[in-house]
This record gives structure tokens, C-alpha cells and sequence, in this order.
């Protein structure tokens, strides 16, 4: 490799409210040689830019245009409301999209869940991102429904969550262009999907070591003969009655 040429790298993508640490991590353990290039999209923008080639893999929210991507599906997450502290939906473990009917529910341009019917009632004009509605929640604008990673990612200390039981969810996976399932690929799904660094589908397999010769059958006989026990032992003293010193039985003249 000349002085101009950069080391191979993986580069990994992932939207807000995904912590890839745990992968990565051990992505490091077993391909120490290869680093991880991290790349932060939005959920928008993640399906294009794995299209584009832009990063090998992504963990992306479905649902995905799956025309020229794969995607393993990973966890679904719960889905909260987002509220002041002192907000009277603090009073209960968790609620019903129909009871926030009577709540300005901000509904921000970068919202990842698929609604057939929003709940609440609109505000005046959508945040631009989902950072920006929860400002309007601290402010006492109005609640915020999203995935409690993104309620995590956001958290303040004047604001809390409650599970919504009957609103849409959110799911994660991890994506990548199906024509360049390369063997890096292939590495990163065996992490994601659990497998052993021993798993033949985990990582790329060891070389296969040469078969030791063994000696043919005929080689084996004869030396196997030849140290062959004859079942008579010599004997080391004097004066056997049975026969001589060589082992032969003695004749009377």
C-alpha cells in the first residue's frame, strides 16, 4: 500500500435516537484493523444516501423503498408523549391517542411516525425538526408523540413521558444497498444479528489450514511391528532352569 492510499473503512450510518456504540464496539474487537466511519443522517435522508453509496450500512426507521435496498428489521419501539412535568398526563402510567383530543399536538417536518389520523389538535405551524417541537413543549405550546428513544435523545429535566398504547410505532433496522452486500456487510449483520466471532457467517472465515499427511497404512503396519512387544522378557539374572541366557530352551545330551 503506497503513502497515498487510505486504509479500508466501514462506513456506518444511523438516525437520531439509534446508539450504534454496541456494535461498533465490537466491531473493533474482531476487525481491529478496519475502522468505523459514523455517519449521522436523518431518517429522511438515510434510504438516499445508502443509495448513493454514501455509507456501506445504516440503521434506518422503516418503513423503507426496498426497490434497491435490503433491511433486517431490528426492535420496534414504544411510542410517549412528551409533556411538562407538572402536565396533568403525568398522573397516569400511560394514555390513548383519544385522550389528547383536547391537546395542540406538534406535529414537526422531521416526524417519523406514520399517522392515519393525528391526534389533537394542530398547532399554527409545524416545528422544523423534532428539536425544535420539544422546545415548544418546555414553553408550554403544546405535547410532542414519538419514539421514546427520540424523547430520550431530547430529554430535559422539566419534561417527562408517558406510553401512548394505541398510536403508531416506530421500527429500526439496518439497511444497505442490496448490489454491494460486501464482505464488510456481511460482517456487520453477523454483529447485529448476535453470531460468534467462530460463526462461519459472522466474519469472513479463516484460511483453511493443509490436511496432515499421514503415512499410508503399509508404513504404519510395519513400524507398528516393529514395535511390537514379542511377549517374552529378557532375563537379567543367572541360572534359569528353563533355558539360557539367549532365550532358548536348554536340551539335555
Amino acid at each position: 500500500m503506497t503513502g497515498s492510499e487510505a486504509p479500508p473503512s466501514f462506513r456506518l450510518a444511523y438516525v437520531p435516537g439509534v446508539t450504534p456504540t454496541k456494535w461498533v464496539r465490537i466491531w473493533q474487537e474482531r476487525l481491529p484493523d478496519i475502522p468505523v466511519d459514523l455517519v449521522a443522517l436523518s431518517a429522511a435522508e438515510a434510504p438516499d444516501v445508502l443509495r448513493r453509496g454514501g455509507a456501506d450500512a445504516g440503521f434506518v426507521r422503516l418503513p423503507i423503498d426496498r426497490t434497491e435496498l435490503s433491511a433486517i428489521p431490528l426492535y420496534t419501539e414504544t411510542t410517549v408523549v412528551v409533556v411538562p412535568k407538572d402536565h396533568i398526563v403525568t398522573a397516569v402510567d400511560e394514555v390513548s391517542a383519544e385522550e389528547l383530543a383536547e391537546e395542540i399536538v406538534l406535529h414537526p417536518l422531521d416526524e417519523v411516525l406514520d399517522w392515519e389520523h393525528r391526534p389533537g389538535q394542530p398547532a399554527k405551524e409545524r416545528p422544523a425538526t423534532t428539536a425544535d417541537a420539544i422546545q415548544l413543549v418546555a414553553a408550554g405550546v403544546g405535547v410532542l408523540v414519538v419514539p421514546q428513544s427520540l424523547a430520550r435523545l431530547h430529554h430535559r429535566r422539566d419534561l417527562t413521558y408517558r406510553p401512548v398504547t394505541d398510536a403508531p410505532q416506530s421500527q429500526v433496522a439496518l439497511s444497505w444497498p442490496e448490489e454491494k452486500t460486501t464482505d464488510m456487510v456481511e460482517d456487520f449483520i453477523g454483529i447485529v444479528r448476535g453470531r460468534t466471532v467462530n460463526s462461519s457467517r459472522g466474519r469472513r472465515p479463516a484460511p483453511a489450514q493443509p490436511e496432515e499427511k499421514r503415512p499410508d497404512s503399509g508404513t504404519a503396519r510395519r513400524k507398528s511391528a516393529a514395535h511390537k512387544p514379542t511377549g517374552r522378557s529378557r532375563r537379567t539374572g543367572s541360572g534359569s532352569g528353563k533355558g539360557n541366557r539367549r532365550g532358548r530352551p536348554g536340551r539335555r545330551s
